[in-house]
């Protein structure tokens, strides 16, 4: 176990390396700089900022001191906030999009697996039928569509929630149904599907004639089964979520991580560009090692290869 771990970090480092080597370069192929704007400065400024933030230098100097700097958790200052740094920018919004991110994915696991496991029990029901156009619709309705409906209905319509900012439990809940809507759909989905194959097994079989509660066996016996599909799902999707939606924070105007890195796009603020893809890129690797750890508690039958 100890030598798989330290073979899987050591994956993890390259991984990290590629993806911060390629985004240096792309950023640096990208036509323009960082102080290209609308409103051209004059050369003699755009010189002594070239010069402040090392831009001068040559390309090999630059990268070199970046993977110092990254290596040592230093992401590089922003080119458009005087005084900040990309590192303690996404300490100051990370922590909002984490908040809004964690509470999204207990909706999505707290509803989407239940009714996926509710569905595959009552297949050919009603119930059924009515879980997979609630499927549909889910996976189907893009989550901006989703957002600026509930705005209308629960905002502006009826008033009974906010329809912005980050400040209190009220304001969580339409941000929050918007972003896990999409993802409670497709585990919905996913569960049942490896449900219904499960139950058709043969020990499933076997477990019902030795006289074991129905409980029993959906829940000890074919739900852990079930579960390894939908762990594959939740790893990637956890690092999309907890690192912060583009769309919805933007059109909630919640302070995170991913209405930062629309700005930044905008502002041309390439550090904080490539410390934000960096940063994603960290969380989803660590996220699909704890997978691949959670592999094996789920499935004893499932070896970590250690050779």
């Amino acid at each position: 176990m100890g030598r798989y771990v330290l073979k899987r970090i050591g994956s993890m480092v390259i991984t990290l390396f590629v993806i911060t080597t390629f985004t240096f370069i792309m950023m640096h192929l990208v036509p323009g700089g960082p102080f290209t704007s609308e409103k051209k400065l004059p050369p003699e400024i755009e010189r002594a900022l070239a010069e402040k933030y090392n831009l001068n230098d040559p390309i090999s100097t630059q990268y070199f001191d970046y993977l110092k700097g990254v290596a040592q958790g230093d992401l590089g200052p922003s080119f458009k906030y005087k005084g900040r740094d990309v590192s303690g920018m996404i300490g100051d919004y990370f922590p909002v999009s984490a908040q809004l991110g964690g509470i999204a994915i207990a909706v999505i696991l707290l509803i989407g697996v239940p009714i996926g496991v509710i569905s595959a029990l009552k297949q050919g029901t009603w119930l059924d039928s009515f879980v997979m156009l609630f499927a549909i619709l889910g996976v189907t309705i893009p989550s901006f569509v989703l957002a600026a409906l509930m705005i209308y209905v629960f905002g502006v319509k009826l008033k009974v929630l906010p329809t912005s900012r980050w400040a209190s439990p009220k304001h969580m809940v339409m941000p929050v149904f918007a972003l896990a809507a999409y993802s409670v759909a497709f585990i919905a989905r996913l569960t049942r599907s490896s449900m219904l194959e499960v139950i058709q097994q043969d020990y499933i079989r076997t477990a019902r004639a030795k006289g074991l509660s129905e409980g029993v066996v959906v829940f000890k016996h074919a739900l852990k089964n079930a579960l390894i599909p939908i762990v594959t799902y939740i790893g990637p999707m956890a690092a999309g979520i907890l690192t912060g939606s583009f769309v919805i924070e933007k059109i909630f105007a919640i302070p995170g991580m991913g209405r930062m890195f629309v700005e930044s796009i905008s502002n041309r603020d390439y550090t904080v560009i490539m410390g934000v893809t960096i940063f994603y890129a960290a969380i989803l690797v660590v996220m699909v090692f704890i997978v691949d750890l959670v592999y094996g508690v789920i499935d004893p039958r499932i070896k970590i290869d250690e050779d």
